[in-house]
């Protein structure tokens, strides 16, 4: 990569609007969606700013929670589900207000299925619907966190086949890069996870791809910057100064492929992702191999930035989290749904970084998005929209 990256003509090294604190503390798990942060970190965004990032490497989004409410952890790669959940006291976490400071990806999680599964001919939705209702031994199904991206992707995509993620099958949590080491063991049938995971399984021979999160929901929110909100009220100029880094180096990425390809070179390395390039930049590309002999490229493939559409923290986006936590049985009682993303996502803070990039900002807080079994999201009726599924878990339906 080159070092000519940092092009802000608002770097803020003095004055009101420098940082109130220099050196954080950044957290991330080893996912393919981390690459704004590792980039951001390492390849000069970050200086003209007046910050130097520290990367720390997880090993499970429960630690990566733990440390980033605890403060050991200035700011983190996070799942929007798991935010959502400390502030709403449902995570095994303290309750503790947070702050979701910009999106940083769209798309790019995979559910697989196992290869004894597939040496069974379970490669098909049909053949999995068959498999469950068979009433032979419950399929066990991982995912990353229990209130996290994975786990609603997983429960929603098998809810819309007519196979209830909390009856019919088994669901545990296991890290990202634990996946395959419980795939090959015969300790689980399948995954969600975020890439390069997916993939890998794919190139060694563990199983096959059998559907991608975007086609759930078409550009779909995933990770996001978060913080504590007490971070933001003691920081304002650092937490700014940290999306605007970011920012920039999300916009770099999607650039060229070119850049795409050297972002994948970057987080193979050792000390990021750890895993091979192989693995990692095909689909990081777009370019898909779901085990089975199908090939294609994917027009909603992992999103870094998107003329800035990848990285506004949509009130809806926040708010649809919390339906399906109330869909399955996560939250007793109804949230104040807006309040709540109110609370969290930090339009204001985003909206003046971006803006002084000049990254377009939405007209509106809110989306509208048509999932694969037909419901519309959009935001106006949250309680409604967590009520009107067929299969659901909660007990006053």
């Amino acid at each position: 990569m080159s070092n000519d990256f940092a092009r802000s003509p608002l770097a803020w090294v003095a004055g009101s609007d420098a940082p109130e604190k220099h050196i954080l503390n950044l957290g991330y798990m080893p996912l393919s969606d981390s690459a704004s942060l590792l980039v951001a970190a390492t390849q000069g965004f970050a200086q003209p700013y007046g910050l130097t990032l520290n990367l720390r490497r997880q090993t499970s989004w429960a630690g990566l929670s733990d440390k980033l409410v605890s403060g050991e952890l200035d700011a983190a790669h996070g799942l929007y589900g798991m935010i959502y959940a400390i502030q709403l006291g449902i995570s095994g976490t303290p309750a503790t207000d947070m702050a979701v400071l910009m999106g940083l990806n769209q798309n790019g999680q995979s559910i697989n299925l196992s290869q004894p599964l597939k040496d069974a001919g379970v490669t098909s939705v049909q053949a999995l619907q068959h498999r469950v209702r068979q009433g032979q031994a419950k399929l066990t199904f991982a995912q990353t966190y229990p209130t996290g991206t994975h786990a609603m992707w997983l429960y929603y995509w098998l809810a819309s086949q007519g196979i209830h993620p909390l009856e019919d099958v088994n669901s545990v949590v296991v890290p990202p890069p634990q996946m395959l080491e419980h795939l090959r063991a015969g300790r689980i049938d399948g995954f969600c996870v975020g890439e390069p995971w997916g993939a890998h399984a794919v190139e060694q021979g563990q199983g096959f791809t059998l559907a991608t999160s975007q086609a759930i929901w078409p550009d779909h929110p995933e990770k996001v910057l978060a913080c504590t909100r007490a971070f933001v009220e003691a920081y304002p100029n650092t937490a700014q100064a940290l999306v605007m880094a970011i920012l920039e180096a999300s916009r770099f990425i999607e650039e060229s492929q070119e850049n795409r390809r050297s972002t994948a070179q970057l987080l193979s390395g050792r000390d990021y992702l750890d895993a091979p390039l192989a693995s990692i930049e095909p689909r990081l590309l777009g370019s898909y191999n779901d085990g089975l002999g199908r090939h294609w490229q994917d027009p909603h493939a992992l999103s870094f930035h998107a003329r800035g559409k990848a990285n506004y923290p949509y009130l809806s986006d926040g708010m649809w989290f919390m339906t399906q936590f109330r869909r399955w049985g996560l939250l007793r009682e109804a949230p104040d749904y807006l309040d709540v993303a109110r609370q969290v996502q930090q339009l204001d803070l985003y909206t003046r970084a971006a803006t002084a990039l000049d990254i377009a900002v939405p007209n509106t807080p809110m989306r509208s998005s048509q999932l694969l079994d037909g419901h519309l999201w959009d935001g106006s009726a949250p309680e409604a929209y967590a009520r009107g599924f067929a299969l659901h878990a909660l007990n006053d339906h």
